[in-house]
């Protein structure tokens, strides 16, 4: 029988830092087939992405995402989803692991493997901008990879949520967004944005830009600007430049060209040069490639392995 794994079987088990270790070692072997399939009908969706790393695994991710279920009479969850890991040399499944847990960890997991690759090493202030599940996360990745961090502000169009937030993070809560990212050394963004409202002329040189939130064609976080004044990465060029609206569309409206984004993770994790001075700002757009759920897969298969 296939194991299923889920939160409550291996999440105490679980490090940022090993996790991004294994990105690591991960980008470091053949780059991986990706490729995703995405159907839609009306508001529900049914998106499914998979991996193959040739020697290490297989691994496909379902989701579904039925934004009326917290309306039914018994309020069910939007999103669901399953990871589904099968063995390299013989395509037998391996395992069945909580879609949830495995997002969890590889977007925030994605956004702090890239701060620690681009960010300075001295930054000391971290905003946050939004103060759902995924900021949660990514508070307490960045923390562990910056363990130097002074203080984590947090910015939300709702500023009740911001606060409640701050309250569990023993973070700060703050109302004005030009100020949280004036004085921040990195921001990171999880929003539902479709308009750009991350201005250039609030970012500070030597800043590092974590951008999480836009992952559909018609969506967006940063503005022109910022996209102008920035050296620009991504997790991987196969999935995060041309079908997610943060780079597609200034692409198509010729604001930059492809050539603007200086490197993926292969290629940071084979030599290219990320950060070249203090006081450039790095962007980083986070585009959850189907590779880094498969190594996400793989590292919490070993820490069940090693439980």
């Amino acid at each position: 029988m296939v194991p299923f794994i889920n939160a409550e079987d291996v999440e105490s088990n679980l490090s940022w830092l090993a996790l991004c270790e294994a990105f690591q070692a991960g980008h470091q072997v053949a780059r991986a087939d990706i490729d995703d399939i995405l159907f839609k009908h009306d508001d529900n969706a049914l998106l499914s992405r998979a991996a193959w790393i040739q020697g290490k695994g297989i691994g496909i991710k379902t989701a579904t995402v039925f934004p009326n279920n917290a309306n039914l009479p018994t309020a069910l969850p939007s999103v669901n989803a399953i990871f589904i890991l099968f063995d390299d040399d013989t395509g037998i499944p391996k395992a069945i692991i909580d879609g949830k847990l495995v997002t969890k960890w590889k977007t925030a997991g994605d956004s702090a493997f890239a701060a620690s690759l681009l960010a300075r090493p001295d930054s000391k202030v971290l905003t946050i901008i939004g103060a759902g599940n995924v900021a949660s996360s990514v508070i307490d990745a960045f923390r562990a990879v910056f363990p130097q961090l002074e203080k984590v502000q947090i910015w939300n169009r709702t500023f009740e949520k911001a606060q409640q937030l701050a309250a569990e993070k023993n973070a700060i809560a703050i109302k004005d967004l030009p100020e949280a990212l004036s004085n921040a050394d990195i921001v990171s963004s999880s929003t539902m944005a479709t308009e750009p409202f991350i201005k250039g002329d609030w970012i500070k040189a030597g800043t590092h830009v974590d951008l999480i939130g836009a992952y559909r064609p018609d969506m967006r976080e940063a503005d022109d600007s910022l996209l102008l004044m920035s050296r620009i990465f991504v997790d991987a060029r196969e999935t995060a430049i041309h079908d997610i609206g943060e780079l597609a569309i200034p692409i198509k409206e010729k604001v930059i060209n492809e050539e603007a984004i200086v490197a993926d993770f292969y290629q940071l994790c084979h030599g290219e040069q990320g950060r070249q001075t203090e006081q450039e700002i790095t962007l980083f757009k986070n585009g959850g490639g189907a590779h880094l759920d498969l190594m996400t897969a793989l590292y919490i298969m070993e820490r069940v392995k090693n439980a």
